[in-house]
């Protein structure tokens, strides 16, 4: 295959990244990738968005004292057209592109690891895990939740696995001609970008690649409200995946939305049941949303050892509001997108009339 590796000199990187509101993290983001220890030529392109925090004038802060950083404008905000504007602003004759956000925190080794296994395993994509650490109860919490099999479900970038092909990674580490060829990243997914491009990657007879020693740390929402919004738009595009990629449905994605439509159904039912009179049809129709939270305080009793008191007492309302907040966004796909397609609709301009009477 061809690409880097074709000399013995390391090849040139560019690392990109986005940043939306970011002013809590992104200096740290930022100086992990300038402390990396790659001995290669490395530089970062951050698209900021417009925030309504000082992200972007720490950003121009940051590149003015770091000659190897730039920015450039995000206009949209958007993830995925941020990291296509950032690619285009890269130097074009690196052969690899390296991606990180402002809520990561990328180690030392990282770059220099990615590049390596890139260059051993042949692949076009390489990334590793993802690791969320809190510092607070309640993103200790979160942090928990998403690294369990009854939090995010179970790939490997979230649970481990062992190293070799696999449908996706976190972040990347692409080969900029796979980036080429593939157009990037598709700017119709506001979430779930990376997976998709992961998808196209390997429809083209590529191969992602992931290897559990590349760790990236993660620092997740600190706010139950900010949780519950970040999930409910993933669930929104995992569906917008699924339509558009229907052979990718699987139980793993189909549980969450299935388990909210199963307890808001019951909980209708136990109003009807009290409405009329008939406490056995509540009683009944209340066993799924009783039953739903005794799974979630009998697993969340197994999986939250090492968690001090606080965040064990968030640690179930933490997974009961991913799995909700993520099981309407997808069920809500659908009408969002009829509504979507209506208002574009109706701007359309009027057609012209020819002007006889």
């Amino acid at each position: 295959m061809g690409g880097p590796g074709e000399s013995d000199e390391l090849p040139a990187v560019s690392v990109i990244m986005t940043a939306l509101n970011e002013s809590r993290h992104l200096a740290g983001a930022v100086e992990s990738v300038l402390a990396q220890d790659y001995a290669g030529p490395l530089e970062l392109v951050v698209a900021v968005g417009p925030s309504h925090d000082d992200t972007v004038e720490i950003a121009a802060q940051l590149a003015a004292a770091n000659p190897r950083m730039s920015v450039v404008e995000n206009p949209t905000g958007r993830t995925p057209a941020g990291l296509n504007i950032a690619i285009a602003a890269t130097d074009p004759t690196t052969t690899v592109v390296v991606r990180t956000d402002g809520h990561a925190e990328l180690p030392s080794g990282y770059v220099r690891t990615a590049v390596a296994t890139l260059l051993r395993s042949g692949a076009d994509n390489v990334g590793g895990m993802m690791i969320p650490e809190g510092t607070t109860p309640l993103e200790s919490a979160v942090a928990r939740a998403m690294s369990e099999k009854i939090g995010l479900g179970g790939s490997t970038f979230h649970i481990g696995g062992d190293e070799g092909p696999a449908d996706t990674v976190y972040l990347g580490v692409f080969r900029r001609s796979i980036l080429e060829k593939t157009g990037g990243f598709d700017e119709h997914y506001t979430r779930a970008q990376d997976w998709e491009l992961n998808l196209r990657i390997r429809t083209l007879g590529g191969v992602v690649w992931f290897d559990p020693s590349l760790r990236v740390d993660y620092r997740p929402r600190g706010h139950l409200r900010d949780l519950a919004k970040q999930f409910r738009g993933s669930g929104e595009w995992r569906w917008q995946i699924i339509r558009a990629y229907p052979r990718t449905a699987s139980v793993r994605y189909l549980a969450a939305p299935a388990a909210t439509l199963a307890i808001g159904l019951a909980l209708v039912a136990v109003v009807i049941g009290l409405a009329i009179g008939s406490p056995l049809l509540a009683l009944i129709a209340a066993a799924v949303p009783l039953g739903y939270l005794a799974v979630i305080l009998a697993a969340a009793t197994v999986t939250r050892r090492g968690l001090g008191p606080a965040a064990s007492a968030w640690y179930p309302l933490v997974l009961v509001t991913m799995h909700l907040s993520w099981g309407s966004g997808f069920l809500l796909g659908p009408l969002r997108s009829a509504l979507h397609r209506e208002s574009q609709g109706s701007r359309q301009p009027a057609p012209a009339t020819s002007g006889k009477s």
